[in-house]
């Protein structure tokens, strides 16, 4: 889900892979060829899908399904979980990173004290990202079990926030709120490059960026599954740890 130019290709051998389908809602990118696609050896299928959408899968398709910093555009993130538990075959994961909440952090504190200061008040300029502490609860809702959740926070450096912004554009991660003002004041700009140089400037000359990558790992459930022994079976009582030397 949400492929791009499908560079997960060049990780996936014809041993453990029947077919790899891939998705993305933005067809330029299933049709431009992937790093790997002259030395390919499994057989790929591509399939234009929205995941604010129902998936295009009868249920219980796949063994497999990931997703890589793609899912922080669904609005509907608890509905695409669901669809995803629901094409999934019976004791297969779903694996995924997505941007969380501190992603950005600098730009958007920079941004805001900017508005506030030139203009008396703020305009979202950056889409909202989900928080560490909801995406367990959110997995559980949509079905999923064995979950196993992980962060990592990524910084980097740019000459200053002009940099910033000139690459998230080009990346294609430019606002896109409805709600958003579509211009920035040229004095409002000027005063957020300030203080992002003064607030998150690098030790070297430039600024710093950070991004917050949230890994995730939920399973559909299944009998066959371990789980929880019953209540009152232990053999041992938690009282007995440590009275016993050996």
């Amino acid at each position: 889900m949400g492929c791009g130019r499908s560079h997960i290709a060049t990780a996936t051998t014809s041993d453990v892979t029947g077919c790899l389908v891939q998705c993305d809602m933005a067809e330029n990118a299933l049709l431009s060829p992937s790093p790997s696609s002259s030395s390919r050896s499994v057989p790929v299928d591509g399939a234009v899908v929205d995941e604010e959408h129902c998936l295009p899968f009868s249920d219980n398709s796949f063994d497999l399904i990931m997703s890589s910093l793609s899912l922080h555009w669904v609005n509907d993130l608890p509905g695409a979980l669901k669809e995803v538990w629901r094409v999934l075959r019976p004791d297969s994961p779903l694996v995924g990173a997505m941007f969380a909440g501190d992603t950005l952090f600098e730009l958007r504190s920079s941004l805001q004290l900017a508005e506030m200061e030139r203009e008396g008040g703020f305009s979202p300029h950056i889409s909202p990202f989900v928080q560490v502490s909801d995406i367990g609860s959110l997995l559980n809702r949509a079905g999923f079990t064995i979950t196993t959740i992980d962060t990592d926070e990524i910084q980097v450096n740019y000459p200053s926030m002009y940099e910033v912004i000139q690459d998230l554009k080009g990346m294609g991660e430019s606002n896109c709120a409805w709600n958003r003002r579509h211009y920035i004041r040229r004095s409002t700009l000027t005063a957020a490059a300030a203080i992002y140089h003064d607030m998150f400037g690098a030790e070297e000359n430039g600024v710093s960026a950070t991004l917050q990558i949230l890994y995730f790992i939920g399973w559909k459930p299944d009998h066959s599954q371990r789980g929880p022994a019953p209540r009152g079976s232990a053999g041992a009582s938690l009282k007995d740890i440590g009275s016993h030397t050996t």
